[in-house]
């Protein structure tokens, strides 16, 4: 079983939908610590004059808070700004507005107390769009772990059964292989490349990549994970692995310590 391992991100973008696509669980990184100027709580939308950010207003709390202990600010009218901001000047005459608005003005008339939940609820805005049912199911539901970076994540992985673990390119630099052949999981590279469509209000030589990935529902609809995974053949079939190579008594006793 193939499982990826991300932190929740308000309004995700296309390379965390691609992984999300591409994994038959996802566990979300929930009980870690909140990154400050990170993008748990913002992204980017494509607007006629460039890129717009959307951030959610927190209330400060302790720096050592985890992500599931965020607490929304909710004193300001962030909703009402934010939907302000796709209906007026990013989405209101994208070609699928009409398909989602409803969908996208309920989830904007709710008042959210927490960022994980208005994250995953984001998250799965999009998911539903594409017609993408991947199960998803938060750390800090399955228990306590003790492990810290790649230790954490492999446990992560014994405790849910997986065999292999989607990571984004990036984590080549810091993940420990030998940790995961400890536990009996093997490791696949995402190597994501961002398809291009056409976006409402900009010419087709001036694509901005890196969009929320609401962008590409948007302009292309629930067809837009089409391109998603048409993007992918461009390069070498399917990612890119490294073998666990593991014992059956590592993988055993990773599993029972998670």
């Amino acid at each position: 079983m193939r499982v990826a391992i991300h932190q929740p991100h308000y309004l995700p973008w296309l390379g965390l939908i691609d992984k999300i696509d591409r994994s038959d669980l996802v566990v979300v990184l929930d009980h870690v610590q909140y990154e400050r100027q990170g993008w748990q709580n913002r992204n980017y939308l494509a607007s006629k004059n460039g890129p717009v950010l959307l951030t959610i207003p927190l209330i400060r709390g302790r720096s050592r808070d985890r992500i599931s202990d965020k607490e929304i600010d909710n004193s300001s009218d962030w909703r009402e700004k934010h939907l302000r901001t796709l209906t007026e000047h990013c989405y209101g005459k994208a070609p699928f507005w009409p398909e989602f608005q409803e969908g996208i003005q309920r989830f904007y008339a709710t008042e959210w107390d927490r960022l994980v939940d208005v994250s995953l609820a984001s998250t799965r805005l999009v998911l539903d769009g594409f017609g993408i049912a991947t199960p998803i199911v938060r750390a800090g539901e399955l228990g306590e772990f003790p492990g810290r970076k790649s230790e954490l994540l492999a446990q992560i992985c014994a405790k849910v059964g997986a065999t292999s673990l989607l990571c984004g390119g990036g984590a080549r630099h810091y993940i420990d292989r030998q940790v995961f052949r400890r536990y009996g999981v093997g490791l696949e590279w995402q190597d994501f490349r961002h398809p291009h469509y056409a976006q409402t209000g900009r010419g087709s030589g001036d694509f901005l990549p890196r969009m929320a990935a609401l962008d590409l529902l948007l302009n292309a609809g629930p067809g837009g994970v089409r391109l998603l995974r048409e993007a992918r053949d461009t390069g070498p079939a399917g990612p890119s692995a490294d073998s666990a190579a593991p014992s059956a008594g590592a993988g055993g006793s990773a599993a029972s310590s998670g």
